[in-house]
């Protein structure tokens, strides 16, 4: 049985467009400031995850890069499920690297998984077969 629940469509506009703003903002920081990017993930507890990936400037250039558009289609709602899943599959090593072992960042942790929570409400609901939202 499918529940439906109704809710407001300017409200997700909104949260659509204000979920789009972190990543905007943090890729832009990725791309102008990819040193101090590496050197956090150098200081980081799991660091082994970003180098298992491979070179950390170029992971840190292609997560911003990533960010952007993914980010921008988000904001403008531009196949927006795509662009959530996207989002996740670059915020979750983000999150194991930089955030889980860092006992004096559990709020930026738990920040970051409130944000997955908004792109997972992305991933869950299909807005491609509803009017342009």
């Amino acid at each position: 049985m499918t529940t439906k629940i109704l809710v407001d469509r300017r409200s997700v506009q909104v949260f659509r467009v204000m979920l789009s703003g972190i990543f905007l903002v943090a890729s832009f920081n990725h791309l102008l400031n990819v040193e101090k990017t590496v050197n956090r993930i150098d200081q980081a507890s799991f660091k082994g995850i970003a180098y298992f990936f491979g070179n950390p400037e170029l992971l840190v250039i292609l997560s911003g890069a990533v960010m952007l558009l993914a980010g921008f289609a988000l904001l403008i709602g531009f196949k927006t499920r795509y662009a959530a899943i996207i989002l996740a599959l670059v915020l979750l090593p983000i999150t194991l690297t930089v955030q889980v072992g860092q006992i004096n960042t559990l709020g930026p942790l738990f920040k970051n998984i409130a944000i997955m929570g908004g792109l997972v409400f992305f991933i869950f609901n299909d807005f491609s077969k509803t009017e342009k939202l």
